[in-house]
């Protein structure tokens, strides 16, 4: 990949094939995740009149989702009240269908501006920010996958089954960090 640049009011990266397709992967990936967690919304006709959506209660059993979608309201594990489990459950499901918009609408910018085959991409300021928003997705998605901490090495050894996409998660890093370098310019 060439590194972002700033081109006036234009963010300019380009891409092989092969990083074209991993970007679209991962990104549709998220995507879909998010996509499936939203249709499992209850259906509320109330809802449908108002235009007040309200979404899931619970937060999700899936790891990845749960770091997607993280709680709104932190319970004290060793004495979770009534009140503040009734007050996490109203939060989620009031503000996750908002919070699940703007990740699937951020993950469609990339989809829609990653040339299936690689090459240049040019972004928009707003346009980044979707792209910043998805690539941390990804990274999110990708770091809870492997389990990354912040002591794990940079490489793995060969035989640990994560160190091929430890790699992906660093290049995703990269690209990212590349990203807001070029819109700091």
């Amino acid at each position: 990949m060439r590194e972002w640049r700033r081109k006036g009011g234009t963010l300019v990266g380009g891409f092989e094939q092969q990083e074209a397709a991993v970007v679209r992967g991962l990104v549709s990936q998220v995507e879909d995740m998010l996509t499936a967690r939203a249709d499992e919304a209850p259906k509320d006709e109330l809802a449908e009149l108002t235009g007040i959506r309200t979404g899931p209660s619970e937060g999700p059993d899936d790891p990845v989702l749960g770091r997607l979608l993280p709680d709104f309201h932190r319970l004290d594990p060793d004495n979770p009240s009534k009140e503040s489990l009734d007050s996490a459950a109203a939060l989620r499901s009031l503000h996750e269908p908002a919070l699940l918009d703007a990740k699937i609408s951020a993950a469609r910018v990339v989809l829609q501006t990653m040339p299936p085959r690689g090459g240049d991409v040019r972004l928009t300021f707003e346009q980044a920010d979707a792209w910043l928003a998805a690539l941390n997705d990804v990274r999110l998605a990708l770091g809870t996958a492997l389990d990354v901490t912040e002591d794990m090495p940079e490489e793995l050894p060969e035989d640990d089954p994560r160190a091929p996409h430890l790699g992906v998660y660093h290049w995703v890093t990269w690209v990212q960090d590349t990203l807001v370098q070029a819109l700091t310019e």
